[in-house]
Order: structure tokens, then sequence, then C-alpha cells
């Protein structure tokens, strides 16, 4: 598996994302990182580049959380989903919840790749690393 470029992570846990951060450091899963703490930081950071109105990196992946302040999970997809993007991206939403509602709706997202459910481990993110496309 090759290495990606830049994973992106917006979740609002602050233990999570040194947690994943550090153990996607250790695995060399990705060259750098954006972190976002909410899915409007991420909506207002992430829009302009995905356009290629900005020029800046454009994450290769992007781990979602769905429940967080301001905007959330659910809303950021809903926003993203109505941009013409010059880059695909590939999102896996990772979340404390078990609620298989939850995962029910993820699977109506054509961009979510996979819903895992917290906490992220090696074994979890080499799963990750498989399904990233060549």
């Amino acid at each position: 598996m090759k290495q990606i470029d830049i994973a992106c992570i917006i979740d609002d846990d602050p233990i999570f994302v040194f947690g994943a951060q550090r153990l996607m450091k250790l695995s060399n899963f990705c060259k750098g990182f954006l972190i976002f703490h909410d899915g409007e930081q991420a909506l207002n950071h992430l829009v302009p580049v995905l356009r290629g109105t900005v020029k800046s990196a454009i994450p290769d992946v992007i781990l979602l959380d769905i429940n967080m302040p301001i905007l959330d999970g659910w809303q950021f997809l809903d926003g993203i989903i109505t941009i013409e993007v010059v880059k695909e991206i590939t999102i896996f939403i990772v979340t404390s919840s078990i609620d298989p509602r939850d995962k029910e709706k993820a699977e109506t997202y054509s961009n979510v790749k996979n819903f895992i459910v917290k906490p992220i481990t090696q074994d979890k993110l080499n799963d990750l690393m498989s399904q990233m496309p060549d």
C-alpha cells in the first residue's frame, strides 16, 4: 500500500485527534495532516480548495466524526456533496456511535467509503489503508 499525501481529521475530540494522528504517523499512513474541530471549519477551508479556486493541498482521505458542535458530520457531508470537486476524496466516518441507523444513513452517501466505530486501532487503520484507491 502506498503512503497517501494528506489525511484530514474532522473531529472535536482532542484525545481522538491526538491518538489518530500519532497512530497514522507511526504507521506511515500519510505525509501530512489537516485537522478541523467541526464541520463548518472544514467546509470553510475545503470548499475553495476542492473547487480549485485556492491552491492548497487537497486531502486524499477524510476521517469524519458525526457528532460535533456547530456543524456535525452529516451537515458536512450534505455540504461537500453539493460542490463539484477537482479531485475525489475518500471519506471514512469514524465515530463513537453504535446506532445502526447512523451506519444505514452513512451508506446513503456515495462518497462515504466505510463506517468505523472508535477507537481507531492499528488493525482498523490497516483496513482503511487497504480500502484506499491506488
